[in-house]
């Protein structure tokens, strides 16, 4: 059976193939070093994300190509995300994802940093000569305030692409899938992304702190969560932009950087009014 092209991939070319009656799925990516994307790195938490019982198994790999055993089911929106019963799901998902991978994970690993990586595209942005170059001088001036807002963090290994298209439901269970950006970093980035990638409203957020934390939610760590969410927004939004110079595959990522821009800008002004200020008065 020929390979079956499959949509949806914005850094690689994903496939399903056929092959003496079973059926996989077909990854095609080398590394891609703007992005941060480490093909050894999307490897190693492959494997341990099946140990952990996460993500489907790998069978095979090489330079340029992965193949995985191919999960029948439907792949989540936002709107899916948004459902209660669905983040009651996903939140022991994530939160395993942090906790049991690193006991199976093998090899050298790389570190997520949001605000690292927010820094190394301005760098990026104003060496390529992007449109939107004039305004990285503001975004990392914004990053660097949300960084102290931020403050001292306890590592776990996340996901740090929790967009709703890498969860998919079989009928029975949840798969959490695509480990491109995966690295040592803080709770907070994936919870933050995990809201902002599906438009959570305000209660399913306090709702989604207090579920993964299992402590109540004081203002300390609403603030901090405030924080990275709005950081969250602003690697997105720069991710785009970047990828408009570096484009991988046909996608309109103007548009793309359009909303996820009014997205971080709106978020970052709500968090100056509110946040930033109720810290001064504290």
């Amino acid at each position: 059976m020929a390979p079956e092209p499959l949509g949806g991939g914005l850094t690689n070319a994903n496939f399903r193939v056929e092959d003496g009656g079973q059926r996989y799925f077909v990854r095609i990516g080398d590394d891609i070093p703007v992005h941060g994307v480490m093909r050894f790195n999307e490897l190693a938490a492959s494997r341990a994300a099946h140990a952990a019982g996460l993500s489907p198994e790998v069978i095979h790999a090489e330079p340029g190509a992965m193949v995985m055993r191919f999960v029948e089911g439907r792949t989540f929106g936002e709107e899916d995300v948004r459902r209660q019963a669905n983040l009651e799901r996903i939140v022991p998902l994530v939160r395993r994802c942090h906790r049991e991978i690193p006991a199976h994970l093998r090899g050298p690993s790389l570190v997520f940093w949001v605000f690292h990586v927010i820094r190394d595209y301005g760098h990026t942005l104003v060496r390529d000569g992007s449109r939107l170059a004039g305004e990285v001088p503001h975004w990392v001036g914004a990053a660097e305030a949300l960084e102290r807002e931020v403050g001292p963090v306890e590592l776990v290994f996340g996901h740090n692409d929790l967009l709703p298209a890498n969860f998919i439901d079989d009928g029975e269970r949840l798969w959490l899938i695509d480990w491109d950006y995966a690295g040592w970093g803080s709770a907070l980035f994936d919870l933050g992304g995990l809201a902002s990638n599906s438009q959570l409203d305000a209660a399913q957020e306090e709702w989604l702190l207090e579920a993964y934390f299992e402590v109540p939610v004081d203002d300390a760590l609403r603030r901090r969560y405030a924080a990275m969410k709005c950081a969250s927004l602003l690697r997105e939004s720069m991710w785009s932009a970047v990828s408009e110079i570096h484009r991988k595959v046909d996608f309109d990522y103007e548009s793309y950087t359009a909303q996820n821009l009014d997205r971080f800008e709106r978020a970052w002004h709500d968090f100056q009014r509110s946040w930033r200020s109720t810290r001064k008065d504290g």
